[in-house]
């Protein structure tokens, strides 16, 4: 039986044997793209060569490529675990043709890998073409029904419907029909008694599609039409978890040994035994199956966060954490021992996973430790939910709240509900559900309108050698998003530097003729450089000159620079374990994101800040290398970015010591840079540090700042000659008399406790409602010691503290047996100091805005609380 590592193999050398380049994976995180956050296809990182925005340098290319599906159009996250075949993570195998081959070519090299190489039986296998479509006047694909008819019976070749067989790579782009291979696992005697073709696209979970070739020859507008490309490519894809199982005899991917490491390393922890339970089972292929995405996608560059791809790496990862809490009983972090089965699997392939495999761990440990002590906090806000509910039906839109907040899946909390006697209201969670989705798409949704070409060119930047050029416009187009409406016009040359490597892009004026047009940014998509501005001029055909606003560029370069030399300087300082993580290049400050488990104390940033204006003193010359061959740039020690790509050529940056791979833009010497100065330090992940800093008139700002702010604090401590000593004689000074605060507020309550006491124990009934001069902490301490001293009493106690009224309501736990509800009643008198609150059947408050209705508050408070005790 062939292991999954010969079965990729075999890939790629039967199309290596074919004339096919073998390119590595890109990184899982995508940049440069606006329209995706991860790679979900092998072709995105070609989609620069499908759109003619890229010189084709290899027309034949083969790769195993990583792709992340859990967000958009292609999401499969809830089925993953559920199904035996769904993955977030998986891996694209794929061969493509750039104006080269075609349709014949295709087919039969996919029947000759199948059933020659890997030796597929012929007889399980089926294959799709492109039925036609009336509706856009798209033929039945009759060319590629020929090609297969050469190769297998006719019976099976099935007509395709366009949702199955017409293959877009959005909204707009490249399109076309493509052809699928599936192949039919079931038993014998199952598949005697009903065709296979019977159940081709139905969702049988073994008779699946494997393999999808896609003849791109279209190109989809933005009005919906289509138009014919200038050529004609194949785009094919296999999935590579799905091979397997079928070339290892196994009904699901999960029996491979692709996921059976990680599976039986899960076995060993929790000493439960796959396939022994449905409910376990299901955990397990969940987090077998997460940690995949989550740890290549973290080497690959993209840390959880709560925004963005960093918010959805965070999702999948607390999706595998719940599975492990509520279903195998793993209640401290577990999943982060996995990355090293992840490394020793798959590190031979992937490098990266087993380079970066510590780093990866440690962040997923600290990501565990995090959100299980969030799921207790979620537990807790659950049983307060289940507490507060009236009736047996939990509402809607408190169960999405505890989805959004603490990441509580629905079925999670309808167990748990039903293990308590109660339902959830699940239409009310769903639409909340959906109105949330409403809100995300509205924001983020942008209506790009079909491109205007009017001539060739785009794409070439030449902004290292001017800021000043004359050139013309290569094609432009309107963009709507919800609250504005802006244009991407893109020049033959610029010399504006677009977004990237963190640098911000080059803001400027495009002057026609007599026509100034602003452009406010720069971007790169696609491999087309675009310059955003908010109208047009009136003759767009007319030449332009672009002109960089350069100030601007020389505050962002010195910035650029000092980050290169700051990366040099933490290495020097703390060790070479620091690589860098992330960065944020704009003029007025730099952002810097390093690989270093401590905080740094104030010797070592004294040193890096020393070494880093050492190099800038010594005014050490740029030597820049242009188009070197990468194994040359590594050689001569340049360090490559994290989660950057790289091709074949790039550009290195050398500073003396500091050698970095770079297309950002820099001085010409350090010395152009100033002086540095960092202005912060901090923690934003785990394992993850973050350095802030200021260069040129940033530093010069920073200092005038911070000497401003030195004098002003001088003059109100009467200018001693000792600043710092001063101050802190005051501090301590203020310490004692916060002390002695502290006790007179203590012997308040406590007279106030005694007198209140006292008067409710002349009382028939032991209801209270009064005014107290105390502010909200007294008040609760007040409040505490009152219903315990009085079981069956009732308390509310109105006070005003800075202008603000506020309300608490304690009741006795003799009282709250008899049913009566202060956070309840709380609720109701909140309206008349125009406010809000709520709380537990024993203690509850409010607060408000209006201090003249606190006397009709406490009115109410004391009817509700006499009227409850009465019943």
């Amino acid at each position: 039986m062939l292991t999954s590592k010969e079965i990729r193999s075999l890939f790629l050398q039967f199309f290596e044997s074919k004339g096919h380049k073998i390119v590595p994976s890109a990184p899982l995180v995508i940049k440069n793209d606006p329209t995706l956050m991860f790679t979900n296809a092998g072709m995105n990182q070609f989609k620069d060569l499908f759109l003619g925005n890229a010189p084709v340098k290899y027309p034949r290319i083969a790769n195993s490529q990583k792709c992340l599906r859990v967000s958009g159009k292609h999401n499969d996250l809830e089925e993953v675990g559920i199904d035996t075949y769904h993955h977030t993570m998986f891996e694209m195998l794929g061969n493509w043709s750039f104006g080269d081959y075609f349709k014949k070519e295709a087919i039969e090299w996919a029947w000759e890998l199948l059933t020659e190489v890997y030796k597929l039986p012929k007889d399980r296998l089926y294959v799709t073409v492109f039925g036609g479509d009336e509706a856009e006047g798209l033929a039945f694909d009759r060319e590629a029904a020929e090609y297969w008819s050469a190769h297998i019976a006719k019976d099976r070749i099935l007509s395709g419907s366009k949702k199955d067989n017409f293959w877009e790579m959005g909204d707009t782009g490249p399109c076309g029909p493509c052809s699928e291979i599936h192949i039919d696992l079931r038993p014998d005697e199952a598949r005697k008694a009903l065709d296979g073709k019977e159940l081709v696209n139905t969702g049988h979970p073994q008779v699946i599609e494997i393999w999808n070739l896609v003849f791109m020859e279209f190109n989809r507008k933005a009005n919906g039409s289509l138009e014919k490309l200038p050529a004609q490519h194949v785009d094919t894809g296999m999935g590579f978890e799905r091979l397997t199982m079928a070339l290892q005899g196994k009904t699901s991917n999960y029996d491979t040994d692709i996921f059976q490491p990680l599976i039986k390393k899960i076995e060993q922890h929790t000493g439960i035994a796959y396939k022994s339970n449905e409910k376990t089972d299901i955990a397990m292929r969940v987090i077998a199956d997460h940690v995949r995405a989550v740890a290549f996608a973290i080497a690959d560059g993209q840390l959880p966060s709560n925004t963005g791809a960093g918010y959805v790496i965070r999702r999948i990862l607390r999706r595998a954490i719940r599975y492990a809490y509520s279903s195998l009983n793993i209640q401290s972090p577990f999943i982060y021992t996995l990355v090293d089965v992840l490394a020793a699997e798959m590190g031979d392939f992937f490098p990266e996973i087993r380079e970066s495999a510590q780093f990866v761990a440690r962040v997923i440990r600290e990501e565990e430790q995090t959100f299980i002590k969030t799921i207790d906090s979620g537990l807790n806000r659950l049983e307060e939910v289940i507490r507060n509910t009236q009736g047996k039906v939990v509402d809607g839109e408190k169960l999405f709240e505890l989805y959004d907040t603490y990441g509580f899946p629905l079925d999670l909390t309808t167990l748990i509900l039903r293990e308590r006697g109660y339902s959830a209201d699940q239409e009310g969670f769903n639409r909340e559900m959906q109105r949330q989705k409403e809100r995300s798409r509205a924001a983020a949704e942008l209506l790009a309108g079909d491109w205007v070409e009017i001539r060739n060119g785009g794409d070439r930047f030449v902004g290292y050698d001017t800021t000043e050029l004359e050139t013309e416009v290569a094609r432009f187009r309107k963009v709507e998003a919800k609250d504005k409406t802006f244009y991407q016009i893109a020049l033959v040359d610029t010399p504006f530097y677009p977004e990237g490597g963190g640098q911000v892009g080059d803001t400027g004026v495009l002057y026609f003729g007599d026509e100034r047009i602003e452009v406010y940014d720069t971007k790169k998509e696609n491999g087309i450089i675009l310059h955003l501005t908010r109208s047009l001029p009136q003759d767009i055909t007319l030449p332009v000159k672009a002109v960089v606003n350069v100030e601007k560029r020389k505050a962002t370069a010195r910035n650029h620079s000092a980050t290169h030399l700051l990366h040099y300087a933490l290495r020097k300082v703390l060790g070479t374990h620091v690589e860098q993580k992330g960065s944020l290049v704009a003029p007025d400050y730099l952002r810097f994101d390093f690989s270093h488990f401590a905080k740094m104390n104030d010797e070592e940033l004294e040193k890096v800040e020393d070494l880093v204006n050492q190099l800038i003193l010594d005014n050490i010359p740029l030597d820049e290398y242009r188009e070197i061959e990468m194994e040359a740039a590594l050689e001569m020690g340049a360090i490559a970015l994290f989660g950057e790509k790289y091709g074949e050529r790039v550009r290195a940056i050398k500073f003396g010591p500091s050698v970095e791979l770079c297309g950002g833009t820099h001085v010409a010497s350090t010395g152009a840079i100033g002086l540095l100065k960092i202005t912060q330090e901090t923690a934003i992940a785990a394992g993850v540090r973050r350095i802030e800093a200021v260069t040129g008139f940033g530093f010069l700002k920073e200092y005038r700042d911070q000497n401003i702010l030195l004098t002003a604090l001088k003059g109100l401590l009467k200018h001693p000659k000792d600043p710092a000593t001063a101050l802190q004689n005051i501090l301590e000074e203020r310490h004692t008399l916060q002390k002695k605060v502290e006790n007179y507020a203590r012997l308040e309550v406590e007279h106030l406790f005694e007198k209140l006491s006292g008067e409710v124990e002349r009382l028939d009934t032991p209801i209270l409602a009064e005014r107290v001069p105390l502010d909200s902490a007294q008040v609760k301490d007040l409040a505490f010691r009152l219903k315990q001293r009085f079981p069956k009493g009732c308390f509310a106690l109105g006070y005003v503290a800075a202008d603000k009224p506020g309300i608490a309501i304690a009741v006795g736990d003799d009282a709250v047996k008899m049913g009566i509800n202060a956070g309840a009643i709380v609720k109701e008198v909140a309206s008349f100091i125009r406010g809000g609150g709520g709380g537990q059947p024993h203690f509850a408050t409010a607060g408000g805005s209006d201090p003249h209705g606190l006397e009709t508050a406490l009115k109410v408070a004391r009817e509700k609380l006499t009227k409850g005790s009465a019943q």
